[in-house]
């Protein structure tokens, strides 16, 4: 069996690219004697890893380019924009089963759930008034132009695959209104890949919280929730540790060293970090925590789970995986988007580790059977077999 994954952007193909994403499925489905390469257009760049195609874009919206290379199936990374419809259509065109991934939260038009769309322009806009002109955006040309033709792509795939279950709920709403119960009932579940290495090792788990983010990302990551949290955390609880991964921006830092000695130690800037240093710090930590505003899935939180950490953040429609993750006894969501919300909730969280009330190893297996690339590329396998 022949199954290709593209991305119709041209992001760097380096070691990185197959860490996640289209390129970790590739991996995945290689792993389980699947015949598979990424596709991307060009350019390429001289960090390229091997199995990886870069072709001119226009050849990604040929059906005979796409009929030449004798597939079974495409795994489409293309957020169902508009703007790729004519890449989804040549590989229908051209005979071969096309999975569409969507990575998303589902909220893509007023359509999907009018209050929960209006909630997350609001938060993905940072609110004020580039809120309101994103707002008359999409129910004005977006209903008029976006929608017409997201349907269209979208009615190319023989699976529309949503990355969690209320993403999935959110889209089969949509897709009845653009196609149908016919296109509806195309929707499934396919959650971005997890690498291998992020699973329970056995090690001791400390009592400690770990936080994951592009903390220069304000508006998404919210460095500024995690800073008034974590320092209540800490001054409230002397024998918690705070690993912060990720690019400490200067507020994060000149926040770090106003804190007393005690506390500066007891929370750690560890700055980007390599794949297999994060595994490791992962590996020993009770319970990761996520201040965003927004995600799309939420990949550092799904690498901790199969790391065998429980998930502590907002209960929100734009955190639309965030219930999944915590439906296994893995994990609680703060009800209030206040501080002292989030705080409960990881107060909560630490005390259940300590009750014993969490185990790292079930979460792990549960997590790692649903997530690790090579059972997301059999799920692949699977829909590819029954469907087509």
């Amino acid at each position: 069996m022949r199954i290709y994954t593209c991305t119709p952007v041209a992001f760097g193909g380096g070691a990185d690219f197959f860490t996640r994403d289209s390129g970790l499925l590739c991996r995945g489905l290689q792993s389980i004697g699947i015949e598979s390469q990424a596709v991307m257009p060009k350019p390429g760049g001289k960090t390229d890893e091997p199995n990886l195609i870069r072709t001119d874009a226009k050849n990604l919206e040929s059906a005979e380019w796409w009929r030449d290379h004798q597939l079974d199936a495409v795994v489409l990374y293309a957020w169902g924009r508009p703007k790729f419809r004519h890449v989804a259509r040549a590989i229908h065109q051209a005979g071969i089963f096309l999975i569409l991934n969507q990575d998303n939260g589902g909220l893509v038009s007023p359509l999907a759930g009018f209050r929960g769309w209006m909630t997350e322009q609001r938060r993905l806009s940072g609110g004020g008034w580039p809120c309101w002109k994103q707002i008359a955006k999409g129910l004005s040309y977006g209903l008029l132009v976006t929608d017409p033709l997201r349907a269209r792509h979208l009615n190319s795939g023989d699976v529309v695959a949503c990355v969690s279950p209320r993403a999935a709920g959110h889209y089969r709403r949509l897709c009845r209104i653009y196609g149908g119960r016919r296109l509806a009932d195309r929707v499934r579940i396919l959650p971005h890949a997890v690498e291998t290495r992020f699973q329970c090792s056995g090690k001791i788990k400390k009592r400690q919280v770990v936080c994951v983010g592009r903390w220069d990302d304000r508006i998404q990551k919210r460095p500024e929730r995690m800073m008034q949290v974590v320092g209540k955390l800490i001054a409230d609880d002397r024998a918690l540790k705070v690993v912060i991964v990720g690019n400490a921006v200067d507020e994060l830092v000149r926040w770090h060293a106003g804190l007393d000695l005690d506390d500066q130690q007891r929370i750690e800037l560890r700055g980007r970090v390599g794949r297999d240093e994060l595994a490791e710090i992962l590996a020993v930590s009770r319970i990761f925590y996520g201040p965003s505003a927004y995600e799309s899935f939420g990949i550092a939180a799904a690498e901790a789970l199969c790391s065998g950490c429980s998930v502590v953040a907002e209960r929100s429609v734009s955190m639309s995986a965030f219930d999944w993750f915590v439906s296994e006894s893995s994990g609680r969501l703060a009800d209030e988007d206040t501080p002292s919300s989030h705080l409960a909730a990881l107060q909560k969280e630490l005390n259940d580790w300590d009750r014993k009330i969490r185990d790292p190893g079930a979460i792990s297996a549960t997590w790692c059977t649903r997530l690790h690339a090579d059972h997301v590329a059999r799920q692949v396998v699977e829909m590819v077999e029954r469907l087509r």
